[in-house]
C-alpha cells in the first residue's frame, strides 16, 4: 500500500494557508511544481503518481507535490507587473523556508530532485539555478524559462515591464552572466534533465537554455520528443523514463 498524506499549515511568508500531498515512505524527495496555476492534487490527477507507483513503493522516491500561487503572482493581471514578481519571490521564500525543512524532517535522504510540469517546469529550474546547494537533481518537462517572451498564444507575462527581480528569476537572462564559481560549482555536480516537444513553442527557449548551460561548463540532457509533448499522457511517459 502506497503511502499518501495531505498537509496544510499557515505560511507566514505567504500570509495564506498552503496544502500539499506526499506520496511514498523513503527514497530521493521529489519536490514536485504543478503546471500553470496548477493545484497540489494535478500530479495525481494526470495519473503521474500512478506511473511511478513502483518507485514509491519500492522506496526509491518519496513525491512532494506542493500548491502554486501562480494567479497571485505571474497571473495575477490586476497587479502591477512590479507585485507579480514581488508575490514569486514571496512563493520561492516558502519553499526555502517551510517546504524544504519540511521535506528534510520527514525524510534524511540527502538527495533532493526538483521537478516540473510546463510554468511548473520554470518553478523547478529557477530555484534550482538561484539555489543549487540544495538540490542533487532538476528533472523539468514541457519548461518555459524566460516569462518575458512572447511566443504564440504564450504573453509576456509582465507586460513589458522589467527590473532587477525578473532579471534575477529568469534562467535565460541571469545564467549566461553568471560566473559565481562556487555557484556554477554546485551546477556542474547536479543532474539535469529538460524534456520538450519539437512542436513546443518553447522549444527555441530550451535550446537556447541548453547551449547557455553547455557554455558554462555544466553537464545535462535536453531531450526533444515528437509533437507538442504537453500533456499528461506525455508526461506520465516521460516521469517513468528521467525521475
Amino acid at each position: 500500500m502506497m503511502n499518501r498524506e495531505y498537509h496544510k499549515w499557515w505560511s507566514d511568508g505567504l500570509q495564506r494557508d498552503m496544502e500539499l500531498l506526499v506520496f511514498g515512505h523513503a527514497g530521493a524527495k521529489v519536490l514536485v511544481f504543478p503546471s500553470r496555476i496548477g493545484r497540489f492534487y494535478e500530479y495525481e490527477n494526470l495519473g503521474m503518481v500512478a506511473s511511478l507507483r513502483h518507485k514509491i513503493e519500492q522506496g526509491w522516491i518519496q513525491l512532494y507535490c506542493i500548491d502554486s500561487v501562480d494567479a497571485e503572482s505571474f497571473y495575477c493581471e490586476w497587479a502591477h507587473p512590479s507585485g507579480r514578481i514581488k508575490r514569486h519571490i514571496d512563493f520561492e521564500e516558502y519553499i526555502l523556508n517551510e517546504v524544504l525543512p519540511f521535506m528534510h524532517s520527514k525524510n534524511p535522504h540527502d538527495c533532493v530532485i526538483s521537478h516540473g510540469l510546463s510554468l511548473g517546469a520554470f518553478h523547478a529550474a529557477n530555484i534550482v539555478f538561484r539555489y543549487p546547494q540544495f538540490f542533487q537533481k532538476l528533472v523539468a518537462f514541457s519548461g518555459r524559462y524566460d516569462l518575458t517572451l512572447n511566443v504564440e498564444f504564450f504573453n509576456d507575462l509582465f507586460d513589458g515591464f522589467y527590473n532587477e527581480d525578473i532579471y534575477f528569476h529568469t534562467p535565460s537572462h541571469f545564467l549566461p552572466n553568471l560566473e559565481c564559481s562556487w555557484r556554477l560549482g554546485k551546477l556542474r555536480e547536479m543532474d539535469i534533465t529538460l524534456v520538450i516537444g519539437k512542436e513546443d513553442p518553447f522549444l527555441q527557449n530550451n535550446e537556447q537554455l541548453s547551449s547557455t548551460l553547455w557554455q558554462k561548463s555544466i553537464n545535462h540532457q535536453l531531450v526533444v520528443w515528437d509533437d507538442r509533448a504537453h500533456s499528461g499522457y506525455y508526461w506520465r511517459r516521460m516521469a517513468v523514463l528521467y525521475i
